[in-house]
């Protein structure tokens, strides 16, 4: 029987390289895309195998942009992030293997509410730069309700309309660089 402990390797997210964007549904005929420009983040895992890899992620909320100065203003505010109150949004979880998929399983912060979510997660592999260093690629994405978090503004149109959905698509692009 082996007995050997594997080496732990930690894996730091590399932001030139990474997005955050986040899609949400305006009056419910058309969509609105945002984006978190600001977050840190790293994998530890043992051997080479990603899964079951501690997974930790920290977003500053004040990044958020919707490409719109007052709708940003807006979600920074006490109606949806409190930024002042609440800076960061986190996950910390595990990569997990379910059946033939993989997904990033763990407990999400936005504002002071925590809830455990799965998020879907497609490898794309590694490989190594033009600088000697070794990158890891992953595509994240989920759905969450924003009201589950705390984002509860709402308003209806004259005409009965909804203004913002309550489901958040989430995509995350995300490449991380193994510290050596």
């Amino acid at each position: 029987m082996n007995t050997a402990t594997l080496e732990k390797t930690l894996w730091t997210i590399d932001p030139t390289h990474s997005e955050i964007q986040f899609k949400v549904k305006h009056l419910v005929i058309s969509t609105v895309t945002g984006a978190f420009t600001s977050f840190t983040g790293n994998i530890e895992n043992e051997g080479e195998n990603f899964i079951g890899s501690q997974i930790k992620f920290d977003v500053d909320i004040d990044s958020i942009t919707t490409g719109v100065v007052d709708r940003d203003n807006h979600l920074k505010s006490d109606d949806f992030f409190s930024a002042d109150k609440f800076p960061k949004m986190t996950f910390n979880g595990k990569l997990e293997e379910k059946g033939k998929d993989l997904k990033a399983v763990g407990s999400l912060t936005i504002r002071d509410i925590t809830k455990e979510v799965q998020f879907n997660v497609e490898f794309g592999g590694t490989m190594g730069d033009f600088y000697g260093n070794t990158k890891a690629g992953f595509e994240v994405s989920g759905i969450i309700n924003r009201k589950e978090f705390g984002l509860k503004w709402d308003a209806v149109t004259e005409a009965g309309g909804i203004v913002v959905g309550d489901e958040i698509k989430l995509q995350l692009n995300l490449q991380f660089a193994l510290n050596k």
